[in-house]
């Protein structure tokens, strides 16, 4: 976070305005604190806010606004209210976000305000559950799609608010009192989409609908190429020196408007989608390059057919024929959109793994019986039988048996996990031998595996940064398009070339462009690579996280509980005198079994694992900040730190080099002395996960400065870093200085990510530019942290970096490909080459190209498949 240093507000440095003064970088709430900072001219007086003001925040949905100059015109209007003093307007959302003075001015104040200067607020009623459809729409999975849904949806009546994402999900508030679900999906529908609602979307029910879609294309693709070839042949044949009957030749405009007609009929949703874009969205997409194409080729050929019937060849004969064009490009589209929707498919088969995992049905005993029922129909506290081999239905918590799980669906962990009476198990997982019954604890879109779903599935839908340029570049693409090939159209004829030369270069220029390319390009690679992640643990929650984490160059991992296991342990006894090791132990775990202090729990806890039997204390008192002291069969026994020693007058200089010695190698040693003598010491330490050395070498390697940050003392801290090989400690800091010090890491001009356990270290995590949060298998949606980590295994935070690497790779090959084939296409469709090497691309062969352009792109997005982290696990 920084401060704005015009109005003194607390701004996130990931969103904020920025602007560079002095070779400094400054970060502001708004444009209007940016303009008065750099000196510029401001059309009111800007405030500041007085210390110790609190104010409060609104946000504003806006309608009526079209261009840019609105949000300056309502930002400049608030401003000028007594008591605002931040309006940050947001174009694309058409949303306000004002922070204001409640004891100057409230909230319909400065919507009245908003109003009078020419805009609506919008007020929705805050809708109950039953008023919001979601949706999965199939074929919505790309911006052009996105906006002809969003066209469909917005002319419909009583739509409160909607969200549509390019994975084909969608979520529509709407007021039952003026519109049904019903009519919202048939809007939809004839759009050109298919819409499921959530329940309906089970694994099966979504298979079912993609393979519909694509046997529908199958079908007409080969219909299409049935009539095509004929076609082709009764076009090109004579051309080609093939042999053409006279009664053909003398028929050619009847037998081709006979066999490219029926093509243009199967290809009708071009043109329905194509046109309706254009009349109910304004936006022109992809269909509509291809419904003018061939619906050009194929005009112009039925107007000189209808000539050449009535005997008139004023228009040109048979060789002014088109058909073949208009037939041939339908069918070629067609096959590209088959393979592209064999391909897109695939991109979204982690999900399907993951919907495929759960059982359809729960064994539970009720009211003293056991029944099969279906697993939506589990509620929380039933008691579930679960039997050999069978999968767990639902979260839950062991209350009677022993077995063994496999988690490795979910978790990525090969090694089955023990479970019996109070462990926590696993919705989708496998049990392998024994028979348990369990308590359900969470069911339906509460369980780990529904939250996994839906991050995942929400991860898939968001925008990455990079995607920002395409998504821009599409808007204008259709129209630029058109406007290219009317003037390469008008060109042409302005040179000579004839009428019919001209077309062929309108039409090429049409179907060559592909703006899908473009819009496939990131959406695509983000669904491998989360899904991905999510297969080998890792969550990655936004597109804008998968972009970011390989940026990262410096990774700050917490200490206690991240780095190490967060659990002391009894490292080391030492002995010094009449007193065995077990006798010292036992001494030590005595006195401190009645202590509620984690040091004396792992002494105890370590006395327990070496079988030694801990009698009871005589008496237990315990000595403030310095140690405990106990009596046990005429023995005065101490447990302490050399304070409490010294204050006893007992010498400790014996002991001294083994005490330093521990401390250097990070742990907490405890003296013990019986009747005033020294007789030996315990030591405990917070030890180290079993990957923590793993991954810290891991981002070595990959060139990651890695940083520790802890509350322990610099000694401990040093020795616990120095075993890892960690160079750089950050030590002594307050769980609520965490943040702080992250900022500062930043201020150096460093990437940050920060590893935590999403719970202590929310507040770091949040301020880090990516903050990964360790799971725990079953706490999969914390809110903090852009990266969750299902597993505790610190190496993934290494595969999660590698895998934004991988996936940003294939991005901007992606883009690449996109930006480059419809930068060299349309010129070279447009007759560039033809002055020069009397070059001319066939609009047949441009269609061919357009239609395999996207299907590229995708197939390079599934190449990612084959990542194979760099970690062996």
């Amino acid at each position: 976070m920084a401060i704005d240093p015009v109005c003194g507000m607390e701004v996130d440095e990931k969103t904020a305005i920025k602007a560079e003064k002095d070779g400094k970088t400054y970060y502001f709430c708004s444009n209007i604190c940016k303009r008065k900072f750099l000196g510029e001219d401001l059309p009111f007086e800007h405030k500041k806010v007085p210390e110790g003001k609190k104010l409060e925040k609104a946000i504003i949905s806006i309608s009526g606004m079209t261009c840019a100059s609105c949000v300056m015109s309502i930002e400049v209007g608030l401003k000028r209210m007594k008591g605002v003093y931040t309006a940050n307007v947001n174009f694309a959302s058409g949303k306000a976000m004002v922070e204001y003075d409640p004891q100057a001015v409230n909230l319909q104040k400065i919507e009245n305000t908003i109003e009078k200067i020419g805009y609506k607020v919008i007020k929705p009623k805050i809708p109950d559950t039953g008023n919001v459809l979601r949706l999965k729409i199939i074929g919505m999975d790309n911006p052009h799609c996105l906006n002809t849904v969003k066209g469909a949806i917005e002319s419909l009546p009583g739509i409160i608010s909607k969200e549509l994402f390019m994975n084909e999900r969608g979520i529509i508030t709407f007021d039952p009192s003026k519109i049904t679900k019903e009519k919202i999906k048939e809007a939809i529908k004839n759009s050109g989409y298919t819409p499921l609602e959530e329940a309906e979307t089970t694994a099966d029910a979504e298979k079912e609908a993609r393979e519909k879609e694509i046997n529908t294309l199958k079908l007409k693709t080969i219909f299409s190429f049935v009539l095509g070839i004929p076609l082709l042949y009764l076009a090109m044949g004579h051309h080609a020196g093939l042999p053409v009957p006279e009664v053909i030749l003398n028929n050619m405009a009847l037998l081709q408007f006979i066999f490219a007609t029926p093509i243009i009929i199967i290809g009708y949703q071009f043109y329905t989608r194509g046109i309706t874009s254009i009349i109910k969205t304004r936006v022109a997409n992809m269909d509509t390059l291809v419904a003018i194409g061939t619906g050009a080729a194929y005009i112009y050929s039925l107007f000189v057919s209808i000539n050449i019937w009535q005997g008139n060849t004023k228009f040109g004969g048979m060789e002014n024929l088109y058909f073949e064009v208009a037939g041939i490009l339908i069918a070629f589209i067609l096959f590209g959109k088959m393979l592209e929707a064999i391909a897109k498919g695939k991109t979204s088969e982690a999900i399907k793994k993951l919907m495929g995992l759960q059982p359809k049905t729960a064994l539970v005993e009720r009211e003293g019986h056991e029944q099969e029922i279906p697993i939506e129909d589990v509620i929380l506290g039933d008691i579930v039988i679960v039997k050999p081999g069978q999968k767990i239905p639902v979260d839950g918590e062991v209350t009677e048996g022993y077995s063994s799980v496999d988690e490795s669906m979910l978790t990525g962990e090969s090694i089955p996990v023990e479970k019996s009476v109070g462990s926590k198990i696993i919705g989708a997982t496998i049990n392998k031998t024994g028979s348990f019954k369990f308590k359900a604890t969470k069911v339906g879109k509460d369980t780990a595996l529904a939250q996994i779903i839906k991050l995942v599935e929400e991860a898939q839908g968001s925008k990455a940064r990079v995607q920002e340029l395409a998504d821009k570049i599409s808007a204008y693409f259709v129209p630029v398009v058109v406007i290219i090939a009317i003037l390469a159209f008008m060109g042409w004829i302005l040179a000579g070339k004839g009428f019919v030369f001209a077309l062929s270069i309108f039409i090429s220029v049409l179907v060559i462009a592909c703006p899908c390319a473009l819009g496939l390009a990131t959406p695509t690679a983000v669904m491998v690579g989360t899904g991905l992640g999510a297969e080998h643990g890792i969550l990655i929650k936004s597109a804008d996280a998968l972009q970011t984490a390989h940026e990262i160059n410096t990774v700050v991992f917490d200490k206690t509980g991240t780095l190490t296991k967060g659990e002391p342990e009894l490292t080391d006894v030492i002995t010094h005198g009449e007193y065995k090791e077990n006798d010292i132990l036992m001494f030590a775990a005595l006195t401190e079994k009645k202590s509620e202090h984690p040091l004396g729990e792992a002494i105890v806890k370590g006395a327990g694992k070496r079988n030694i039997n801990i009698p009871e204390a005589e008496s237990f008192d315990s000595i403030t900040g310095k140690g405990v002291k106990a009596l046990w069969q005429g023995k005065t026994i101490y447990l302490g730190n050399r304070k409490l020693m010294e204050d006893l007058s007992i010498d400790v200089s014996s002991l001294e080099a083994a005490l330093q010695d521990l401390e250097k190698q990070g742990k907490t040693a405890v003296l013990v002395a019986i009747n005033n003598k020294l007789e030996g010491l315990v030591a405990v330490a917070d030890t180290l996960k079993e990957h923590s050395q793993e991954a810290v070498d891991a981002l070595k390697k990959m060139g990651k400065n890695v940083v520790m940050i802890t509350g322990d003392n610099i000694r401990t801290a040093k020795a616990i870093a120095g075993q890892l090989g960690i160079e750089r400690v950050l030590a002594e800091v307050l769980p609520q200085d965490k943040s702080e010090e992250i900022k500062k890491l930043q201020a150096e001009g460093l990437k940050v990510a920060m590893v935590g356990d999403g719970i202590n270290d929310a507040p770091a995590l949040s301020q880090a530019d990516i903050g990964i949060a360790i799971g725990t298998g079953t706490d999969v949606a914390i809110e903090a942290g852009d990266i969750v980590l299902i597993k505790d295994d610190l190496r993934d935070v290494a595969i999660a970096i590698g895998l934004s690497s991988y996936a940003m790779k294939k991005i901007k090959q992606n883009l690449f490909w996109a930006f480059f084939y419809n930068s060299i296409g349309i010129p070279v469709a447009a007759g560039i080459l033809y002055p020069f090497t009397g070059f001319l691309l066939n609009p047949m062969i441009a269609g061919a190209a357009m239609a395999f352009s996207s299907v590229s792109v995708v197939s390079n997005s599934l190449l990612m498949k084959r990542y194979k982290p760099e970690i062996k696990k």
